[in-house]
Order: structure tokens, then sequence, then C-alpha cells
């Protein structure tokens, strides 16, 4: 199972109106260099990069939205198809694309490198919701 790492600057960009769950597109980037949770801020901080070479790495979200106070981001698993080879990747980062910057929310470590072959899948799987605030 990927460990989900929060980007430090997600709380400030949550703070600063930075993003909008209910209208704004969320993605997915790959990248086989460790991200660090505190001086990653934007898509470009990221190195090893890799964010082609699938057939779709937009996000559904499936609900956006408070209950007693709390916050949930609910977000509809993702299973990507590989157009070609993919890899070495070992982390998979989510961005907000309709942010000015692309700004960072989190990552997930698979722990050890994964390299796909032509129409292998690679799912998401972001169980039952992304992150809640309280």
């Amino acid at each position: 199972m990927a460990t989900y790492n929060k980007f430090q600057c997600f709380v400030e960009d949550l703070a600063h109106g930075v993003h909008n769950f209910d209208s704004d597109t969320l993605k997915v980037a790959l990248t086989n260099t460790a991200p660090t949770a505190a001086g990653t801020t934007k898509l470009a901080d990221l190195t090893g990069g890799i964010t082609t070479g699938f057939d779709g790495m937009t996000i559904t979200t499936s609900s956006s939205g408070q209950s007693s106070g709390t916050y949930k981001l609910v977000l509809t698993d993702l299973t990507m198809t590989a157009t070609g080879s993919v890899g070495p990747f070992r982390y998979v980062v989510i961005y907000n694309d309709s942010a000015t910057n692309k700004e960072v929310i989190c990552f997930f470590d698979y722990g050890s490198e994964v390299t796909l072959a032509k129409d292998d899948t690679f799912k998401l799987d972001f169980g039952t919701e992304l992150f809640s605030l309280a």
C-alpha cells in the first residue's frame, strides 16, 4: 500500500484560497525522485518527473463538502493505461492543474520503483477520501 504524504505548503495554500476543489482540475505527476514535503510547492519543483505515457491522468472529484463541521475531499479511484513504456517511478504526486503555479497537494510513496509496459494499467486507490479537515 502506498504511503500518503502531505506537502507542507498545502495548508497555507488552503488558507490563501489557492485551491477550489469544487471546480479546479486535479492531475497526477510521476517521479522517481523523492519529493520533499517541506521544500516542494509547485509542479516545477519536482525533478525526475514523468507526466506523459498514460491515457488519463486527470482525477475526478466524487464529492467536496462538509458535514457536521468536517470537510472531506473524496476522489474517484483512477486507473491509468500506459500508452508506451512508463517508468521507472516510485512517487505519485497530486497537483492542482488549475492553480496559477500548478501547486502540489500531496504525494504517495509506493516504496519501490514501478515500470510499466504498453497497455499495462496502474490504479490509484484514494480510499474513502484524499483528506479531511475538522
